[in-house]
């Protein structure tokens, strides 16, 4: 296990390679960071986004914290956007974050064990 001191050096070099706001032409992550998202847990599902995507040295990916999405009751709620593609993944907690990374960001393929509605295959 890590020292505090060790995740707080982790998490910082993190937050620096990883652009948390602002234009891109990559993947964008938006984390529902309203109150029902944060009491459900969105603020640790967040960090681990902008972590493992620091860790796996991947570029073009923003994460961005955003407001209300309108489903409190799955929350928290993940939305990739990918050009005009856009999966939404509920009920999301650390270890489903970083599935997520692996499978869907790094691997490209949508973690169905967590996606809303629809999905075309």
């Amino acid at each position: 296990m890590k020292s505090l001191d060790d995740l707080k050096k982790i998490r910082d070099a993190a937050q620096s390679k990883v652009n948390m706001r602002g234009k891109n032409d990559g993947m964008r992550v938006l984390v529902g960071m309203a109150t029902c998202g944060i009491s459900a847990g969105a603020r640790p599902v967040m960090n681990t986004f902008v972590e493992k995507i620091a860790e796996n040295n991947i570029e073009k990916v923003t994460v961005t914290p955003v407001g209300c999405i309108g489903e409190c009751a799955i929350e928290p709620i993940v939305e990739i956007l990918e050009g005009d593609i856009r999966t939404t993944y509920c009920r999301v907690d650390v270890e489903a974050a970083e599935r997520i990374v692996k499978e869907h960001i790094i691997g490209g393929k949508v973690v169905l064990d967590y996606v809303i509605g629809k999905y075309r295959l």
